[in-house]
């Protein structure tokens, strides 16, 4: 097993790092995520010029044929700079989902994805099921007609498509939907850590064979695969997330002097910056793994990413908790980006299964 990235993924790495240092700072962000448009539309096509959204497509779609460990060193980078631009719910969870998929006119929508001009958003989620995404209640009748409600659809106020999970006589399907199809009401939001998000309700949504992406074992399997792959994606986030914590809070715990000394000379808060340093360390540890044993299609990748999951689920909230006690008042001040890790942390937790939810999984 090698775990030596090669000169082309440092050369990934390198290249986001200028990116995230350079054009996107706190403050941009911050006036994206209180502006009306939900991301930074300028920052969006600068990806699909530098092809990072079409990273993970197949060269058959035109894709670069990146896989898991790309994504995750993109994710990692992200994660240091609270990148909030919709990768995740677009290129990932709809992209790879299309791609991977028997759907006929999958190539045309990956090109646009692509390019940027294209947004699409998984709709998986509902209120009443947790996070067990293979038991909709959103249904299709006998009319051929959608109903259903689903909830925390990243980016869905901005999708022009979307992928809906549902059953048809008690099998599970895969379809996807215009967002302006009549019957399809939108409320969006914005989650805790700045994303926009929506709740998407269909009402008598009218379908025909093109609506059709993929039914029973085929579906099941494609948005397994997806959401397994998105869940590594936010814990190689949550690790970018971790490591700026840790090396920001050391920075500033080295200018803020308390009794004619740097607050960093004192042993109790060196032996709190340890412990942040060593989780940051373990969970790099563990996404090296996981993505590695995504990336050779292990038999046992899921359990490999829902442990990984689990420990940032868990340690990320610790280390970003720790960073804002350490910056002391300043450190829940919205004009500081510390305590945005912590909101991020705990987002990041909460989607596709929290820490005790995968710690389950990973004991079955």
């Amino acid at each position: 097993m090698n775990l030596n990235y090669n000169e082309e993924q440092i050369m990934l790495r390198e290249q986001i790092q200028k990116f995230c240092e350079s054009e996107y700072d706190f403050y941009k962000r911050e006036d994206v995520v209180k502006s009306p448009e939900d991301f930074d539309k300028k920052a969006w096509q600068l990806f699909a010029e530098q092809g990072w959204l079409s990273m993970p497509f197949s060269e058959e779609s035109g894709g670069l044929g990146f896989g898991p460990i790309e994504l995750s060193i993109l994710f990692e980078e992200f994660g240091k700079a609270l990148v909030i631009e919709p990768y995740l719910a677009t290129v990932v969870l709809s992209g790879t989902l299309l791609d991977k998929s028997p759907y006929k006119n999958k190539i045309n929508l990956i090109e646009n994805i692509s390019n940027g001009s294209l947004h699409v958003s998984l709709a998986y989620a509902e209120a009443d099921n947790g996070y067990d995404y293979l038991s909709p209640n959103s249904s299709v009748n006998s009319d051929n007609n959608l109903n259903g409600t689903k909830t925390l659809v990243l980016n869905g106020g901005n999708a022009s498509n979307l992928i809906v999970s549902c059953k048809k006589e008690g099998e599970f399907q895969l379809l996807l939907i215009d967002s302006n199809s009549d019957g399809v009401s939108i409320n969006s939001f914005t989650t805790i850590d700045g994303q926009s998000c929506s709740e998407i309700s269909f009402e008598n949504v009218k379908l025909d064979e093109t609506n059709l992406i993929a039914v029973g074992d085929e579906a099941i399997t494609l948005i397994n695969e997806t959401i397994n792959l998105a869940t590594l994606c936010i814990s190689a986030e949550a690790v970018g997330c971790m490591k700026s914590c840790y090396f920001k809070t050391l920075e500033y715990t080295k200018g803020r002097e308390q009794f004619g000394q740097p607050i960093s000379s004192f042993q109790v808060l060196q032996h709190r910056m340890v412990d942040m340093y060593v989780e940051s360390e373990l969970s790099k540890s563990l996404l090296i793994k996981a993505m590695l044993e995504v990336q050779s299609n292990s038999k046992d990748k899921f359990k490999h990413v829902s442990a990984l999951k689990s420990y940032v689920g868990k340690y990320g909230k610790f280390s970003a908790k720790e960073a804002v006690q350490l910056h002391g008042g300043m450190g829940v001040s919205e004009e500081m980006m510390i305590g945005h890790y912590l909101k991020k942390m705990v987002s990041i937790d909460a989607l596709f299964g929290n820490a005790d939810f995968h710690l389950n999984k990973v004991g079955k």
